[in-house]
C-alpha cells in the first residue's frame, strides 16, 4: 500500500530483545528503518534514542513515562510485546495522540504451563530437595510431599491465562475454584467463589492472574497470606506489585505455608547484566524465576507477529482495533481517495467543526468513521485526492485537535 510518507523514512525502535518475527513482519510490509536493542534503556537514554522514532516496541522492563512521551515528538504508536501495559503512561500517550497496543493472548499457554509445573514441584518439595542436593545434602523423604491429584487449585483472576490454567489443572485431576471481580462462565468443572477470602481458605495452590490496578496492588498482604492453608503454596506470575514480598518472606521464614513461586517482582533488573536482589533468595522452598512466564520461543514468536502486525495495520490504514488506550476504529481501503486521521479531545462540537471544514471547502467525504473513549475522539475520513492537503491544513486548526495527518 502506498502511504503519504515513505516507509523507509519511518523509524522503528525495538527494545529488550523482541523476537525477530516482529522485524520480519515490518520488513515484509515494506518498513526497513529498524533498530533492535537487546536491553531496556534508562529514561534519559530512551529520550535520546526516541529522537525521530515513529514506532516503539518494548517488553515489560522499559518504563515509558509522561516525560518520555512528551519528549518524543515523532512518536505515533507504542507496541508492548507482552500482556501488561502498566509500564506505559497510557494517559500521557492518549493526550499526545500515541496509540498503544499489546499482546493479551499470545503467551497464555506458556504462562499456564509454567504455573502448573511449579505447582507440581512445590507440592512435592522438589525445589528444596534440589537445592540441598546441590549442597551435598541427601534428603530422601515423603514428608510434606503430595500429589496434586485431588488437591484444590485457587485461581485469582479468571481471564485468558487463568481459564487456560483451569483446563490444564483439571486434566491432572485437580479441583478448580476461582475468584474474579466479575461473574465468569466456568470452563469444565471449575466453580467461582464469591470472595478472595473464601478462595484462600480452601485452596492448596493459590495462583494469581490479575492486572496491575490500584485494587490489586499489595493484594496479598500478611493478613491474606495468613488466611491460606498451612500446607498451601502461593504462585505469582501476574504482576510484581500484587504480592507483599516482605510479608511472603516472613511467612516462609515462619513455615506458615509450604512454599512459593514468584516470577514477577516490584523492582526488576533492566537487563541480564544487572544484579537481582530479593529477601526471597534465602528460601530453598521458593522458586524464583526472572519474569519468564511468557518467555518461550513459541510465545515470543507469536507475540512478535501479533504486535508488529497491529503496528503495521495502524501505520498502513489507521486501524486501532484492540488498542488499549484509543477508540477502536477500522475501515477498509477506499480506492481513489486519501485517508485523513484526526485525533482530538472528546468534547462537544469537535465533529461538527470537522464536518464544517469539508462543507465550507466543498470537499466530498467518501467515508467517515468516528469512535470515542472518555477522553479521546478518533475520526478516520476518506476524501477525494485533490482536496486532502486543503482538508489537512484546516483540520489541524480545529479546536481540540491533538494530532492530524494524511495516511495515504
Amino acid at each position: 500500500m502506498r502511504t503519504s510518507f515513505d516507509k523507509s523514512r519511518l523509524k522503528i525502535l525495538l527494545l529488550e530483545g523482541i523476537h525477530p518475527s516482529a522485524e520480519r513482519v515490518f520488513r515484509d510490509a515494506g518498513y526497513s528503518n529498524i533498530e533492535a536493542i537487546s536491553t531496556a534503556l534508562t529514561d534519559q537514554a530512551l529520550i535520546e534514542k526516541l529522537e525521530g522514532v515513529h514506532f516503539l516496541g518494548i517488553r515489560s522492563a522499559s518504563q515509558v513515562t509522561r516525560k518520555i512521551v512528551e519528549s518524543a515528538d515523532k512518536l505515533v504508536a507504542i507496541g508492548c510485546f507482552c500482556i501488561g501495559t502498566n509500564q506505559v503512561d497510557l494517559q500521557a500517550a492518549s493526550e499526545h495522540g500515541v496509540v498503544v497496543f499489546n499482546a493479551p493472548y499470545s503467551n497464555t499457554r506458556s504462562v499456564a504451563e509454567l504455573v502448573l509445573a511449579e505447582a507440581i514441584m512445590l507440592m512435592r518439595g522438589i525445589p528444596e530437595k534440589s537445592a540441598l542436593a546441590h549442597r551435598g545434602v541427601w534428603k530422601k523423604s515423603a514428608s510434606d510431599s503430595y500429589e496434586i491429584r485431588g488437591k484444590t487449585l485457587g485461581i485469582v483472576g479468571y481471564g485468558a491465562i487463568g481459564s487456560q490454567l483451569s483446563v490444564l489443572a483439571e486434566g491432572l485431576g485437580m479441583r478448580v475454584i476461582f475468584h474474579d471481580v466479575v461473574s465468569k462462565l466456568p470452563l469444565g468443572n471449575a466453580s467461582q467463589v464469591p470472595t478472595l477470602d473464601a478462595l484462600l481458605s480452601q485452596a492448596d495452590v493459590v495462583s494469581l492472574h490479575v492486572p496491575d490496578l490500584p485494587s490489586t496492588r499489595g493484594m496479598m498482604t500478611r493478613e491474606r497470606i495468613d488466611q491460606m492453608k498451612p500446607k498451601a503454596v502461593l504462585i505469582n506470575a501476574s504482576r510484581g506489585s500484587v504480592v507483599d514480598i516482605d510479608a511472603l518472606a516472613n511467612a516462609l521464614r515462619g513455615q506458615r505455608i509450604l512454599g512459593a513461586a514468584i516470577d514477577v517482582f516490584p523492582v526488576e533488573p533492566k537487563s541480564n547484566h544487572d544484579p537481582f536482589e530479593s529477601p526471597l533468595t534465602h528460601f530453598d522452598n521458593c522458586i524464583l524465576t526472572p519474569h519468564v512466564g511468557g518467555s518461550t520461543q513459541e510465545a515470543q514468536e507469536n507475540i512478535g507477529v501479533e504486535v508488529a502486525d497491529k503496528l503495521v495495520r495502524y501505520s498502513d490504514n489507521g486501524s486501532t482495533l484492540t488498542s488499549v488506550n484509543f477508540p477502536e476504529v477500522a475501515l477498509p481501503p477506499h480506492p481513489q481517495h486519501h485517508r485523513l486521521l484526526h485525533i482530538h479531545e472528546n468534547r462537544p462540537g469537535v465533529l461538527s467543526q470537522i464536518n464544517r471544514v469539508f462543507a465550507e471547502n466543498a470537499i466530498n467525504i467518501g467515508s467517515q468513521f468516528l469512535q470515542t473513549t472518555e477522553n479521546i475522539g478518533y475520526v478516520v475520513i476518506d476524501v477525494d485526492r485533490d482536496y486532502s492537503e486543503i482538508a489537512l491544513e484546516n483540520l489541524a486548526n480545529v479546536e481540540g485537535t491533538i494530532r492530524c495527518r494524511v495516511l495515504f
